[in-house]
C-alpha cells in the first residue's frame, strides 16, 4: 500500500492509467480516468475539477465546480482491470476556498476520527465489518407502469433441483452455513474474490458460505481504522462484483433478495484504542467489558432509530429487519444473543475485545455508517449513558408481558429518517456532521426511496387483493 507521493508515483511506473474514485452521498463510488502521463507530483498537489451537480446529494447546477484530491495512502493497483490501472480513493474541495466539502462522506469520516482524539477517550477507533452477499447465476427484473417483477437464477439454489441437468445437492433454506463442496459450488470463486483483495493490499481473515441458498456468502477482512476501512469496504464490493463478473455470475448486497430465507447483514465491529490499551476491556467486566465500554453500548441503545437510517438505509432493509426471526430487532445488549442488536463476541483476549452492531448492512455508505456507529457509541461515554442489564435469555421465547418490555427497531426507512430528523444532535458534535448533509440526506431518501417504493403496487397485491 503506497503511503507518500513518492510512493505513489513509483507504482504509477507499473500502469497506463490512473482511475480517481470518490463516493456520493447514497454510498456509490464515482471514478474517472486520467492517463498516466497526467499524474504529476503537481496533479496530487492541485486535484482535478468535476461536475458536483450531476452527483447524488451534493452540488446544484448554479454551483456545480468542484475539486478532487487523490489521498496518496489509498493507491492500490487494480487486480480486475485488463488494462494496468492505479486507483486512488479522493477527498473532495470547494475550488475557490479549497477547504474540505461537507457532504463529502470521506471528510465525514476523517472528522469523526478527530473528534475521537479530541474528547481524549481514545486515540484510534478500529472497525472491522462482516459484509454478506449472495452471488447469483443470473438476475431479471423490471419495474413499469404495467409490469413488475424478479427473477433469480442461482443452480445452488433449492428450487432449482427440479430442473433439466440438475445434479442434486441443492442448498435448503437456511441450510448454506459452512457445507463443504458440492454444495458449496462457490469455494474456488471465493478463494479469487479473497486473493484479488489480498493482491489489492488488504489483508483478510476468512471466507465461507453463508445461511441462505443460492449463494449467499462471506469474507472477513481484518480490522483496521474507521477511515481506512470505509475505504476498503468500497473496494470489497467492487472487487467482488467485478470478480463475479468475469466468472460468468451477478452479485448482490440487497439486504432481503430472497423471501423466506436469511438476509444479508454487515455486523460491524468497533473497539476504541489509547495507545496500546484498548480502552473496552475489562478482564472482571460483564462479558470482559469495561465500563467505558458499557457506556458505548448505552450510546448505541439511545440512538438506534435514529442511527438506522445512516447503516440500514434502503426500504429492503426493513424487509430483513423483522422480528421472530433471526434478525437484530432487539434494542438490547448481550454476549450471546445475536437477536440482540448488540452483541459482545465471546474472546478472553484484550485485544479482541469489542463491540458487535448487528444492524447495519451493506447498501450503507460506510464512511457514514462507521462514523455514525462511533458518534452514538462517544455520546454514551460522555454523558454515561447506562445500557441497562443484559438479555442473555432467549427473547423469542420470552412471556408476551416482558417481551413488550424490550424495545424493538422501527419496522421501515421512513420511520427510521423520522428518528434521524428527531435524534441528530449527537452526530453534530465537533462538526463531524453537518445540518445540510442530514438534511439532504433524508430529502434525498424520502423522495427517491420511500415514495418510489410507497407509490407503486407490489406483485403480492396482485396475489392478495386483484379478485377482491
Amino acid at each position: 500500500m503506497a503511503k507518500t507521493v513518492k510512493d505513489v508515483l513509483e507504482l504509477a511506473k507499473n500502469v497506463q492509467v490512473v482511475d480517481l474514485r470518490f463516493i456520493d452521498l447514497p454510498g456509490t463510488w464515482q471514478h474517472f480516468t486520467i492517463p498516466v502521463q497526467r499524474f504529476t507530483e503537481d496533479f496530487l498537489k492541485e486535484g482535478i475539477p468535476f461536475d458536483g451537480s450531476s452527483v447524488r446529494g451534493f452540488q446544484e447546477i448554479h454551483e456545480s465546480d468542484m475539486l478532487l484530491k487523490a489521498d496518496p495512502e489509498t493507491a492500490f493497483i487494480d487486480p480486475t482491470s485488463e488494462t494496468p490501472t492505479l486507483v486512488l480513493s479522493c477527498n473532495v474541495f470547494d475550488p475557490f476556498t479549497e477547504e474540505p466539502y461537507s457532504r463529502d462522506p470521506r471528510y465525514v469520516a476523517q472528522k469523526a476520527e478527530a473528534y475521537l482524539k479530541s474528547t481524549g477517550i481514545a486515540e484510534t477507533a478500529y472497525f472491522a465489518p462482516e459484509a454478506e452477499f449472495f452471488v447469483f447465476d443470473g438476475i431479471r427484473y423490471v419495474s413499469t407502469p404495467n409490469e413488475a417483477s424478479f427473477s433469480i437464477e442461482s443452480s445452488e439454489a433449492w428450487w432449482s433441483s427440479n430442473e433439466a441437468g440438475s445434479k442434486g445437492g441443492q442448498v435448503q433454506p437456511k441450510r448454506g452455513y459452512f457445507p463443504t463442496s458440492p454444495t458449496d459450488t462457490l469455494q474456488e470463486l471465493r478463494n479469487k474474490f479473497m486473493l484479488a483483495m489480498i493482491q489489492a493490499g488488504v489483508p483478510m481473515d476468512l471466507h465461507h458460505h453463508e445461511v441462505a441458498t443460492a449463494g449467499q456468502s462471506e469474507m472477513s477482512m481484518t480490522y483496521t481504522t474507521l477511515t481506512r476501512m470505509a475505504d476498503d469496504l468500497l473496494l470489497y464490493k467492487y472487487i467482488i462484483k467485478n470478480v463475479a463478473r468475469q466468472n460468468g455470475k451477478t452479485v448482490t448486497f440487497m439486504p432481503k433478495p430472497i423471501f423466506g430465507d436469511n438476509g444479508s447483514g454487515m455486523h460491524v465491529h468497533s473497539s476504541l484504542w489509547k495507545g496500546k490499551t484498548n480502552v473496552f476491556f475489562d478482564e472482571k467486566g460483564y462479558a470482559g467489558l469495561s465500563q467505558t465500554a458499557k457506556y458505548y453500548i448505552g450510546g448505541l441503545l439511545k440512538h438506534a432509530p435514529a442511527l438506522l437510517a445512516l447503516t440500514s438505509p434502503t426500504t429492503n432493509s426493513y424487509r430483513r429487519l423483522v422480528p421472530g426471526y433471526e434478525a437484530p430487532v432487539n434494542i438490547a445488549y448481550s454476549q450471546r444473543n445475536r437477536s440482540a442488536i448488540c452483541r459482545i463476541p465471546a474472546n478472553k483476549s484484550s485485544k479482541a475485545k469489542r463491540v458487535e452492531f448487528r444492524a447495519p448492512d451493506a447498501t450503507s455508505n460506510p464512511y457514514l455508517a462507521f462514523s455514525a456507529i462511533l458518534m452514538a457509541g462517544l455520546d454514551g461515554i460522555l454523558n454515561k449513558i447506562d445500557p441497562g442489564d443484559p438479555q442473555d435469555r432467549d427473547l423469542y421465547e420470552l412471556p408476551a408481558e416482558e417481551k413488550k418490555l424490550i424495545k424493538q427497531v422501527p419496522s421501515s426507512l421512513g420511520e427510521v429518517l423520522d428518528a434521524l430528523e428527531a435524534d441528530h444532535a449527537f452526530l453534530l458534535q465537533g462538526g463531524v456532521f453537518t445540518p445540510d448533509l442530514l438534511e439532504e440526506y433524508i430529502k434525498y431518501k424520502r423522495v427517491h426511496e420511500v415514495d418510489a417504493v410507497r407509490l407503486r403496487p407490489t406483485p403480492h397485491e396482485y396475489v392478495l387483493y386483484f379478485d377482491a
